[in-house]
């Protein structure tokens, strides 16, 4: 019987293995390299405590230039997708509320992510599954500059797509489900 993995650990393993890994986020590499990822373990199952860790993020992403990303790992909460888009959507209305808008911005990961108009089981649907409910708080300036630099990022998502497909649902599921330490 397999046990449930570490969350900040099984996180660090997906972003090594699966987003650099399988080069899902060019940029990513980078910043695993140079060891200026943030990760973080929300513990909770109140939303409301959830958001004053986003809040306080950003005040430390603000006061350490040298950290360019956080990941937030909701480990206890939100595991149904709705009431975490619900959620994300409250998480996105206070940094614009608090002044964030425009110098930091959302990307959103979750087990059980789907692609509006996507079929659950749509391997595309796997480049936004996380082992965890995730909030990833990103420097939009460092992203810019990132973004200047790369060779057609329009491309990026369905190049991302092609990758998911090639490797197929039943793979990319169970690869998560490893990480999660939940056997299959």
């Amino acid at each position: 019987m397999t046990h449930p993995a570490d969350p900040l650990a099984a996180t660090r393993a997906w972003v090594e293995s699966f987003v650099v890994g399988r080069e899902i986020c060019p940029f990513a590499g980078r910043e695993v390299a140079r060891d200026s990822i943030r990760y973080v373990t929300v513990a909770t199952m109140e939303l409301e405590d959830a958001l004053l860790r986003l809040m306080e993020e950003c005040w430390h992403l603000d006061a350490h230039p040298e950290t360019e990303t956080t990941l937030l790992i909701l480990s206890e909460g939100l595991s149904d997708f709705d009431d975490y888009l619900d959620a994300l959507g409250l998480a996105e209305a206070l940094l614009v509320e608090q002044g964030y808008e425009g110098t930091y911005q959302l990307a959103s990961f979750h087990p059980e992510y789907q692609f509006e108009g996507e079929v659950e089981d749509a391997p595309r649907n796997f480049t936004n599954r996380s082992p965890w409910p995730m909030w990833h708080l990103i420097r939009e300036a460092g992203l810019e500059r990132a973004l200047a630099h790369y060779p057609d990022p329009e491309a990026i998502p369905a190049r991302n797509a092609v990758r998911m497909q090639a490797l197929g649902t039943e793979r990319l599921a169970a690869s998560l489900a490893a990480l999660r330490g939940i056997g299959r």
